[in-house]
């Protein structure tokens, strides 16, 4: 079809074996490499397409997107990648890996050549309606993000300022969303997991599309496998083995969660709606590595991948410039079949977009879309759920890292008081609320647990200062009228 209309095709480009990589490294080929950053992995499984069009070498290329195979090397070689809603565009001629997941998808470094590549792989009309169209930021997916939302959320919230049709963009927790819409996720939620709350959900989820995958891998090449072995890369070999080697006994499930996902997403954004992700939590993995990609940052991967993956809706990855020499990139994902709209919607605000990408990149961010702030905030939301499973040292030890990156916030010091109070360190909880009053001095909780500290240091006239203050502050405060009724009594 490409070729029909004027496209021609100059060679074909490497990618993970069996396009059952994330990294686009090919022990038979060689890696492709990174233009923007060559000493790390370009990412895959559609490698070699990505660094053709980041290098310049082509306008656009083609690609197969299964759980991230165009999305993610188009996020680390910097360039526009997009995989198309399920179903829509043919897939006949292509190795299947898994049919519930394989799309073809294509990449360019501009949105009007990616406009383009679309509307005649999609058959679209040139002519289509101008819609209204509203942002939704999942912001629980950008608080993983270690890059300041002044470059993310921020830049494309500003774009839509000065276009017409774009509603003013509205926040969720899109875990929180899926939890409620998709309830066969149940079943495969880890009983006891290390993951913030909240992205338990997507874990769930991108275990269940891990389990597909492996599922319709097996059922499409296991004879082979098992008749050729074929000699294959290391970081290939161990999700080929695992797939061939599993069982599945909740197969329908697997099915029904995809089914149960398109309907929730569907129902959420409609024919005018935009999911906005990131489109990768961690930059580029070091190439020719001798140890396997992390574990963790696979995870972290798959957790944001497997929302468009598994409900089978259409996304594009955006690059949106650097952080720190390191490329930045969101993702847009509209409703399965919303396809020519999302691709619209990317040409309609690339120029408004590159704008506010200029802006940020020269501007001094403030504490509040500072990236180190939003850091310090997630050890702080670490230190509370260690305080909750009464893991009080775990507890110290992540609200004094939060000091160490912001130690003008009175709550850090304020709750790592509450974990040394709960150890019977009373006088570093005293040093802590001190330090804490200082930067806040309507902190009741400082009082209080200052209160507390000196009571058991058996310093009871200063106790009882704290506690006065508490009530002050707040006069029906039970803890603190308590605790002044306790002193005067010990006081005489």
């Amino acid at each position: 079809m490409l070729l029909k209309n004027g496209a021609s095709c100059v060679g074909r480009t490497v990618m993970d074996e069996l396009a059952y990589g994330i990294t686009g490294e090919n022990l038979h080929h060689g890696t492709p490499v990174n233009p923007q950053l060559p000493s790390l992995v370009p990412g895959g499984s559609s490698s070699g397409s990505a660094v053709a069009v980041a290098a310049e070498l082509v306008d656009f290329a083609l690609g197969t997107d299964t759980v991230g195979g165009v999305r993610i090397p188009a996020s680390f070689c910097e360039v526009f990648g997009f995989k198309p809603s399920h179903g829509v565009i043919s897939s006949i001629g292509v190795l299947t890996n898994s049919q519930s997941l394989d799309t073809v998808g294509w990449l360019a470094r501009d949105p009007s050549v990616l406009h383009r590549v679309g509307h005649i792989l999609l058959q679209a009309s040139l002519v289509g309606l101008k819609r209204m169209r509203h942002f939704i930021f999942a912001d629980d997916c950008f608080q993983f993000l270690k890059v300041p939302k002044h470059k993310t959320m921020h830049v494309i919230s500003k774009a839509t300022e000065t276009l017409s049709g774009y509603q003013t963009p509205k926040h969720m927790n899109i875990s929180q969303y899926i939890a409620s819409n998709v309830p066969s996720l149940k079943e495969f939620h880890e009983p006891s997991t290390k993951l913030q709350q909240g992205m338990s959900t997507l874990k769930a989820l991108s275990t269940v599309m891990t389990l597909l995958q492996r599922y319709e891998f097996k059922t499409n090449h296991e004879e082979w496998i098992n008749t050729v072995k074929p000699r294959i890369g290391v970081n290939i070999s161990t999700r080929v083995l695992a797939a061939v080697n599993s069982t599945h006994e909740n197969v329908k499930s697997l099915y029904k969660s995809r089914m149960e996902l398109r309907a929730a997403l569907n129902s959420l954004l409609k024919d005018d709606g935009i999911l906005v992700i990131p489109t990768t939590t961690d930059f580029p993995f070091n190439r020719n590595s001798k140890k396997k990609m992390p574990l963790e940052l696979e995870d972290r991967l798959y957790t944001l991948l497997s929302i468009a993956g598994m409900s089978g809706c259409c996304q594009v990855t955006v690059p949106l410039g650097k952080h720190d020499g390191l490329p930045i990139s969101v993702s847009f994902i509209a409703a399965h079949g919303a396809d020519k709209f999302l691709l619209d919607t990317v040409l309609d605000i690339y120029s408004s977009l590159q704008e506010q990408i200029s802006i940020s990149s020269n501007s001094v961010p403030t504490p509040d879309t500072n990236g180190n702030m939003e850091l310090s905030e997630l050890l702080k939301e670490k230190g509370n759920a260690a305080f909750k499973g009464r893991q009080w040292n775990k507890a110290v030890n992540f609200y004094s890292e939060a000091i160490k990156i912001n130690n003008t916030n009175a709550t850090y010091y304020c709750n790592r008081a509450a974990a040394y109070l709960e150890l019977g360190c009373f006088q570093q909880a005293e040093a802590d609320c001190s330090q804490a009053i200082l930067l806040d001095k309507k902190n009741v909780k400082a009082y209080l647990r200052r209160g507390t500290a000196r009571e058991m240091l058996l310093c009871y006239k200063e106790a009882a200062q704290d506690f006065k203050h508490a009530l002050v502050l707040e006069p029906q405060n039970k803890t603190a009228l308590a605790a002044e009724k306790r002193l005067r009594k010990l006081t005489g």
